[in-house]
């Protein structure tokens, strides 16, 4: 199935698209295309929400409401987010637009059979380095049938006027016409094992280093700090393993069959024992040298196994931010006066 003006495949977008498909479609079509396992999917383009938006604009303003807010009256923000996310939740798509989702849902699955899917907001802002969204859209996970995944693009659509997005685009005076919002619609990954992994380290900024998290089941335990995963720190060149953490890993997520996902106890037998093997490490690491390599700088990965094949996949791969942030920022304050600040920097050598 070909991309359109409203539905973008994994396989024909890219970073540069980010516009279009957002931080995290650009990402996941640039991951394919380097050649790096991800479950198959495809966006929901920023075309569609605009289409959308503007009908909701013929009936009552939202942009301009949104703009006129001051970032410092939460009474006034809660209230406007709380309106617009409500008329956004239950006012239906544009046949067009829904008539062109259903048809990339149908070629997504196999056999006629409809597969779970993960629904992920993808805003155009997010992830870049500058002002990174993470975190403040919505991703549904397990989404059994097509009218659920209606439901959830229009709450990933809603979730970019959620109290935390709208006051952070205000306070940084990022303006409302530039803000639009993309959808990823993706196969889910009935995971063993899955968590994230850091080209570099989040402790100490090491960049020889790759740290892994892991814990049994859906990687959401150790995205939302359910549960206190294993970790590793590998050498990236060398492949040693020089700290190895195994935690007790008392719950994990697994799907709901109807749908969504639950916490479950692990089992006795699994609570203690490492998730991942020395083999998975090696090439987890070989992966994030990959990814990290093809962007050119420090990558904050998220990943699962498949139960039964095996296989890795990626699910996302953002730069990664404190460090790097970090490093950009300036030694010293420049003083506005030069002799002042000739005199700061001699003045103590006595």
């Amino acid at each position: 199935m070909r991309s359109t003006d409203t539905i973008g495949w994994f396989s024909d977008i890219g970073l540069d698209d980010r516009p279009y498909v957002g931080g995290k479609g650009g990402s996941l079509g640039e991951l394919q295309r380097a050649g790096i396992d991800v479950p198959p999917g495809f966006v929901v383009k920023t075309g569609a929400f605009e289409q959308f938006v503007q009908a909701l604009e013929r009936e009552a303003p939202l942009r301009a409401r949104i703009a006129a807010l001051d970032p410092d009256n939460l009474e006034d923000v809660a209230a406007c987010c709380q309106e617009i996310r409500a008329r956004i939740e239950h006012t239906a798509l544009p046949p067009a637009v829904s008539d062109e989702i259903s048809s990339a849902h149908n070629a997504l699955s196999e056999s006629g059979r409809q597969e779970p899917v993960a629904v992920r907001s993808s805003a155009t802002t997010e992830d870049a380095i500058d002002a990174s969204f993470a975190g403040l859209q919505d991703t549904y996970l397990w989404v059994t049938d097509f009218e659920q995944t209606l439901q959830k693009v229009r709450s990933c659509w809603a979730s970019l006027y959620s109290i935390e997005s709208v006051a952070y685009r205000r306070k940084r005076g990022l303006p409302e016409e530039g803000v639009a919002m993309a959808v990823v619609v993706q196969k889910m990954v009935d995971a063993r094992t899955a968590g994230v992994m850091f080209t570099r380290s989040p402790v100490t900024g090491d960049r020889s280093v790759i740290t892994i998290e892991a814990a049994w089941g859906l990687g959401s335990a150790v995205v939302g700090g359910e549960v206190t995963p294993d970790r590793w720190v590998v050498g990236k060149v060398t492949g040693e393993i020089s700290v190895r953490e195994v935690s007790e890993k008392l719950i994990q997520h697994r799907p709901v069959t109807s749908g969504g996902i639950e916490s479950v106890s692990v089992a006795l037998a699994l609570r203690h024992i490492p998730c991942l093997t020395d083999e998975e490490l090696n090439a987890l690491r070989d992966i994030a040298r990959k990814v990290e390599r093809h962007y050119g700088r420090p990558q904050d990965i998220e990943w699962a196994v498949e139960n039964h094949t095996e296989k890795i996949l990626l699910l996302q791969s953002r730069p990664e931010t404190v460090w790097s942030a970090k490093d950009a920022a300036p030694v010293a304050t420049v003083a506005q006066d030069p002799l002042q600040h000739l005199m700061s920097i001699f003045g103590g050598r006595r």
